[in-house]
């Protein structure tokens, strides 16, 4: 398994993505919705490849850190910003926008913060990486590339110079 690390990489996973996108929600006109913040950065690109006319509203934003079942246990994070849905989602078909789907907690506060917000007419789930280890019953409708990993590793998605995906060990993490 090679797990894609660098922008070229990267690349060939969205252009498949869009194109199950544009199988699946093509006559949907959907609203795009990203998950802070890799999410987001994800479907800021998904966005580029299927062009401004494919989604019926900007770009919106979700973060879930009000909805999260840890935050209690690794705390809040002190400059949250608020979600930004600068649509009604309403009777809509959303597209829900994630980097990687591992224990599917991320994915069950998004949809909470979406239904605060209204009730959409489906909502479709697409994900750069989805790898091993649900602890809930969600899965992704649209998946870049699905990996296994050990339970003491971990794959994390950075936009410094361009998209990368980034292998940690519980090791590395607990170093930094």
């Amino acid at each position: 398994m090679t797990i894609p690390s660098t922008s070229a990489e990267i690349e060939p996973l969205l252009h498949t993505m869009a194109d199950e996108i544009r199988q699946q929600l093509g006559d949907k006109q959907p609203l795009l919705v990203g998950i802070h913040s890799g999410g987001v950065w994800i479907a800021k690109e998904l966005a580029r490849i299927l062009g401004v006319d494919f989604f019926a509203a900007p770009l919106g934003t979700l973060n879930i850190a009000y909805y999260r079942d840890d935050f209690t246990r690794i705390g809040m994070h002190p400059q949250v910003t608020p979600s930004d849905l600068p649509f009604s989602v309403d009777n809509r078909h959303l597209l829900l926008v994630d980097d990687v789907l591992h224990s599917g907690r991320t994915v069950r506060a998004a949809l909470n913060e979406l239904f605060d917000y209204g009730r959409p007419a489906s909502v479709t789930l697409a994900v750069l990486i989805e790898r091993n280890g649900r602890e809930l019953p969600l899965q992704a409708d649209i998946i870049g590339q699905s990996i296994t990993l050990s339970a003491s590793q971990h794959i994390k998605l950075t936009n410094n110079n361009g998209l990368q995906l980034e292998l940690q060990s519980n090791e590395d993490i607990y170093d930094q």
